[in-house]
């Protein structure tokens, strides 16, 4: 649940992030269209009643006329500057009188607004010899458009403003969004707790679910094994048993010729019942706090030595919970069983140790190994010893890994 929330956390702040600059973005595109509106309604509703054809000549009254209007109602706030040229460059008004008169030359923004009469803006740049005389009141952005003289001569109408107003206006236009848009994406955050408890305990009861089920199929698993093993040893145990006595008891009375053939009868009797006493023990491990951990491993080792297979046990006495030594058996068999049937082994080791509150057993061999994928493939196809003894490791708050490969041999390692 904890990752949940924070992955939830997470990807809520991104959406914040990308938002907040999606939103800065538009409120930037806002505060530029306000300024060129303000600039479109200052040009048409106080400057173009006082623009005159005599405004194009530099007459002073016409020039007086138009200057009054553009002080009293142009130049506030964030206003700092106005501009008025003709196509060919030459600036016929300005509130920076020294300006008035001179030629500069428009620039291709400028000119195509003058052609098409939308409002354009573009930053100030102060380097600019037109600019002079704004070098020393900061950024400034300019927003131009075309106007006409009564005559229809075209004009290019220019404002300069604060670029710093401007972006406060796009500021608080963004902060007055922030704690709407902050608030639902806090409450969507909340939203999803709910969501995250019921998934951990959807998962948890699945877990719990999926506990139960091991337990009654380990418990299940040794209950037919018991009774397979009670079925053998009542059956064919105790027959062959019989069988070799009889066998052993004629050959005592029997003729020269005919007494080897029944020893060696009655000897092949004896070692089917061995077999079987062994196949007993893999069906049902015998009572570990009874026989010893050692003793029952022995036994366990015994069909691997008779087939010729080195088997080193090194198992010092290491005191265990009934339930880990009950684990710790069941590896170290499985661990047997594999090198015996499918690793073509020669030698196999098993050792135990305790150290800092740990058991640590090791069944190592020097068979031919596998991949991961030949592993998986045998799980796949129906072996599933191994994932067994996983989870059953797992859920003694242990773990259980295996380290092979082709030519190297396989290790066991159980760690509780």
């Amino acid at each position: 649940m904890a990752a949940f929330a924070a992955l939830g956390v997470g990807a809520t702040l991104v959406v914040a992030a990308v938002a907040a600059l999606a939103i800065r973005h538009i409120t930037d595109d806002q505060a530029l269209r306000e300024a060129k509106q303000l600039t479109r309604v200052t040009a048409l509703s106080a400057v173009t009643p006082d623009l005159t054809n005599q405004v194009l000549t530099g007459d002073p009254a016409a020039l007086t006329r138009l200057d009054r209007t553009v002080r009293t109602r142009v130049l506030r706030s964030p206003v700092v500057r106005v501009k008025l040229w003709t196509l060919d460059g030459r600036i016929v008004y300005s509130d920076a009188r020294p300006l008035i008169g001179r030629h500069f030359g428009l620039d291709p923004g400028q000119r195509r607004a003058v052609q098409t009469g939308v409002v354009a803006a573009d930053l100030s740049n102060a380097d600019e010899p037109e600019n002079v005389f704004e070098r020393g009141l900061g950024k400034l952005l300019e927003v131009y458009l075309r106007v006409r003289t009564p005559d229809g001569h075209p004009l290019l109408y220019e404002e300069y403003f604060r670029f710093g107003a401007v972006a406060d206006s796009s500021r608080r236009e963004w902060l007055a969004l922030l704690p709407a848009f902050g608030g639902a994406l806090i409450v969507l955050a909340l939203a999803q707790l709910p969501l995250a408890w019921w998934l951990a305990r959807r998962l948890q009861q699945r877990e719990q679910e999926r506990e139960a089920l091991l337990i009654r199929v380990v418990e299940s698993s040794d209950r037919e094994r018991r009774r397979l093993a009670q079925a053998v040893h009542e059956g064919p145990v105790q027959a062959l048993a019989g069988v070799a006595w009889r066998l052993s008891a004629a050959a005592r009375a029997a003729p020269p010729p005919l007494r080897g053939e029944l020893e060696e009868t009655a000897a092949d009797a004896r070692h089917a019942q061995r077999e079987l006493r062994t196949l007993l023990v893999s069906l049902h491990p015998p009572n570990l706090a009874r026989v010893g951990l050692h003793a029952a491993l022995t036994d366990a080792a015994a069909p691997l030595r008779d087939a010729g297979i080195d088997v080193q046990l090194d198992l010092p006495g290491v005191d265990l919970p009934p339930d880990a030594e009950a684990l710790v058996y069941r590896v170290a068999e499985e661990g047997l069983r594999n090198a015996e049937r499918h690793a073509g082994a020669t030698h196999v080791e098993i050792d135990l140790r305790r150290d800092d509150g740990r058991a640590r057993l090791r069944v190592r061999d020097d068979g031919r190994g596998f991949t991961d994928d030949e592993l998986a493939d045998r799980e796949a196809g129906g072996h599933r010893g191994l994932a067994l003894l996983r989870d059953l490791a797992a859920d003694a708050g242990g773990e259980l890994t295996v380290h092979s490969s082709p030519g190297e041999g396989t290790t066991m390692e159980l760690v509780l």
